[in-house]
């Protein structure tokens, strides 16, 4: 091996690394696009089993059955984002005529009827109230910068929804758009794998993500009946973010809980707190337990047994792997990447004897 030899390798390694880097720094620099297109496969997904009925059943094109999915896939949407208008302008309203001394009593009271029920010295309760007075140091030459954040958000929102919906339309007209796109890069000797492993991987995350919705609408249900049912204000706006909630594996529903609980308890601020707010907290806490043991034992075991077909302790392992390696971002996206990583472990790897395992109900 000559010197001439030897700086062609260096160059050809100095060559390859700075490529990759240089495509790193692209798909960083483009990340928000990649968003767009993940988000977007997700709706094409949900929206299949719908694109299919108006196919085969009403007998409808392609261009059609995808407009009408995207046109009923955005009403929901805008459904729900309608659900939080009216909470919204209540908010601003009350929040334009807040009498910050009364608010201040009533959370003092409230604060008093607690520590008197758990047996706190009322020199102690006064202690903590003057030392602990928040509502008063509170800053509010902060409202114009965050309404400025909220403007740009909105118009970020809106940019991002155009383009997501733009994309979703393709995806669901041509579903193996996305598929085709990828194959530029597979050789052809691997393409009949992959294409398998395509067919294979929408069939399960389409199932997995109607699931989800179902999962979602089940607490909304149990959670609304419960709220409507003792009197807490927005109880269906509450209702659907605690069940939303419950998309963030083990540490969601424990934050739904926490919010249910003390929106239950503000909403009852100057009434008597043993005979009152004590008991309807308690109820609404029973009826949250009785929601997420209907969703513990019930919805996931369903969705997971039915739509990515995987063991419920093999499920537990992979959220806790993905929430120790990349936060709870990971929790959420750790059952349909390993659904993923599953599917071309059995299309390539068939023969390992830990993939054969993991993958037999494939």
């Amino acid at each position: 091996m000559n010197s001439k030899t030897i700086a062609n390798g260096i160059l050809r390694a100095v060559g390859v690394l700075a490529a990759i880097v240089l495509v790193l720094l692209f798909l960083y620099k483009i990340q928000t696009v990649i968003a767009y297109i993940i988000i977007a496969v997700v709706i094409s997904l949900i929206g299949r089993p719908l694109v299919l009925f108006f196919r085969n059943k009403l007998k409808f094109n392609n261009t059609i059955a995808s407009v009408v999915t995207i046109f009923i896939l955005l009403i929901v949407l805008l459904g729900i984002i309608g659900m939080f208008i009216p909470l919204i302008l209540t908010q601003g309203h009350n929040l334009s005529l807040l009498d910050i001394h009364s608010l201040s009593q009533n959370l003092q009271l409230l604060y008093v009827e607690i520590a008197n029920y758990v047996g706190m010295k009322p020199a102690d309760v006064q202690q903590q109230i003057e030392n602990s007075d928040l509502l008063s140091q509170l800053d509010f030459s902060a409202i114009p910068d965050f309404l400025n954040w909220l403007v740009s958000t909105l118009g970020s929102f809106s940019a991002g929804l155009f383009s997501v919906i733009f994309i979703s339309f393709f995806f669901l007209k041509d579903n193996k758009l996305f598929e085709h796109g990828i194959m530029i890069f597979i050789p052809d000797s691997r393409e009949n794998h992959v294409s398998r492993s395509f067919s294979t991987i929408k069939s399960l995350l389409s199932r997995y993500f109607i699931g989800l919705l179902m999962q979602i609408l089940i607490l909304f249900v149990i959670y609304t009946i419960v709220l409507l049912i003792f009197g807490v204000p927005n109880a269906i706006v509450i209702a659907f973010l605690c069940a939303l909630l419950n998309l963030i594996p083990y540490v969601g529903p424990l934050i739904g809980g926490g919010l249910m609980i003390m929106l239950t308890m503000t909403s009852n601020l100057g009434a008597d707190f043993s005979t009152i707010i004590l008991p309807k907290t308690i109820y609404v806490l029973i009826g949250f337990i009785i929601g997420q043991l209907v969703d513990n034992f019930f919805s996931q075991p369903f969705i997971f047994s039915n739509s990515v077909k995987s063991h419920p302790l093999e499920i537990f392992l992979v959220i806790i792997i993905g929430g120790m390696l990349f936060g709870v971002l990971g929790m959420i996206i750790a059952v349909p990447a390993y659904t993923v990583l599953k599917v071309i472990g059995k299309e390539f790897f068939s023969e390992n004897k830990i993939v054969k395992s993991l993958t037999k109900n494939l």
